[in-house]
């Protein structure tokens, strides 16, 4: 299995998202071809309800701990409950970190 379906899998069962996306942002840095070292997350739950911007990244850096012990090298996360999503979904671009 894919690091990116494990991070799909992992946080569905850890955080029951409305909305989630998992991308591969390796290519934009100096990694080999076909790496799964650098990831962006855009996540949508009700269980961010009440907590801020760190009680939500701690609830991702745990659900994914076994990913960042073999590999998982860095994650852009964007949190947000369903009706900040509803009012911004408007997510920045990773910088281009290669060449």
């Amino acid at each position: 299995m894919s690091v990116e379906q494990l991070i799909t899998e992992k946080l569905t069962a850890a955080l029951s998202p409305s909305h989630l996306e998992v991308i591969n942002e390796s290519h934009n840095h100096h990694v080999p071809p076909n790496s799964e070292t650098h990831f962006k997350v855009i996540i949508t739950s009700a269980s961010f309800e009440g907590k801020r911007l760190i009680g939500r990244h701690r609830a991702v850096n745990e659900a994914l701990s076994d990913e960042f012990a073999n590999g998982l090298h860095a994650l852009s996360m964007h949190t947000f409950t369903p009706e900040e999503w509803a009012e911004e979904s408007n997510v920045p671009d990773s910088p281009k970190c290669k060449g």
